[in-house]
């Protein structure tokens, strides 16, 4: 375990229902439901990145745990990309004349809480998605992610650090929109966790907008951990916990986009306001099992989808 990866002080115990569980007949449908939406993604091969295919993908594994998604959209748009002539930026020589080239992508930036983040993503947007490297050695989830069209980043250490900064410019330049989870790591709710700079230098150096994004999770209108995917906690056991889960929620509001300038801003800047546009409409999850959420406690083993950028 490399010292430069992020340590989330969440664990499993965090995540907890805020309202009775689903009967057992409810829980055995959704699990067969799961399993079918996940086998016709598979199915798919390489179409599956495909704009409209990956969206109806991720909205029916969704809907296949019983999850339903309400999205809070930004005044320029109902996506996360920001559409070009809503203000948006576009990279200036020195002389300050706009330069004739593609223009940069979005780079998307949300906290972390569970694997339902990225369908939840993908839902509203097909986006290119970064996840650290062994992400794609996982039984099912690695297939998918890389089928999906997932960029991963070795997360090895700090000197892997400036190839993956350039390497996401470099995919910002090419005008393709990419989404990240600047806390490296998941948390039980949104308050906790804070965002690393090194992905918004990449915005920077791109001259890219940058999407702020909060993914908060409820049930029956009660924000909700259920949905964690903390600490060392196996991949199946949070699926066990979300299919039982009863009237869950996942929250996507797209804040209006920062416009980062050289010179104006730097990554330490564009990552504090990114995370106090996150934080802006947190509520505190309510838990109906006990167990309650011990940050402050020792760091756990991270569970982390995202990257330490």
């Amino acid at each position: 375990m490399s010292t430069w990866e992020v340590r989330s002080e969440c664990t499993p115990r965090c995540a907890a229902h805020a309202a009775p569980r689903v009967p057992f007949t409810e829980t055995a449908r959704r699990c067969a439901a799961f399993a079918h939406a996940a086998g016709r993604a598979l199915r798919d091969g390489e179409r599956m990145a495909e704009p409209a295919r990956l969206r109806a993908h991720a909205r029916a594994v969704l809907a296949s745990v019983g999850v339903r998604l309400v999205v809070e959209a930004a005044r320029d748009g109902v996506g996360l990309a920001v559409p070009y002539g809503a203000g948006s930026v576009v990279p200036h020589g020195a002389d300050a004349t706009p330069v004739t080239q593609t223009r940069p992508g979005t780079l998307v930036v949300a906290n972390h809480i569970s694997w339902l983040d990225i369908p939840a993503l993908l839902a509203v947007e097909p986006v290119t998605l970064l996840a650290k490297r062994e992400v794609g050695e996982w039984p099912l989830v690695g297939t998918l992610a890389r089928r999906a069209g997932t960029r991963f980043i070795d997360r090895a250490g700090p000197r892997q650090l400036p190839r993956a900064v350039a390497g996401l410019a470099d995919l910002l330049r090419s005008g393709r929109s990419v989404a990240a989870f600047p806390q490296a790591t998941t948390w039980c709710s949104v308050a906790h966790g804070a965002f690393r700079r090194a992905t918004f230098q990449a915005a920077l150096d791109a001259g890219a907008p940058v999407r702020p994004v909060t993914i908060a999770y409820e049930q029956l209108g009660m924000p909700s951990t259920v949905a964690g995917f903390l600490g060392d906690e196996e991949f199946l056991s949070s699926v066990r916990r979300v299919v039982g889960a009863r009237g869950l929620t996942v929250r996507v509001t797209v804040h209006p986009p920062l416009l980062p300038h050289p010179g104006a801003h730097d990554r330490r800047m564009l990552a504090a306001l990114a995370r106090a546009a996150v934080s802006r409409t947190v509520r505190e999850p309510v838990r109906y099992a006990p167990g309650a959420c011990r940050v402050g406690a020792a760091p756990a083993p991270d569970q982390a989808l995202g990257t330490y950028l």
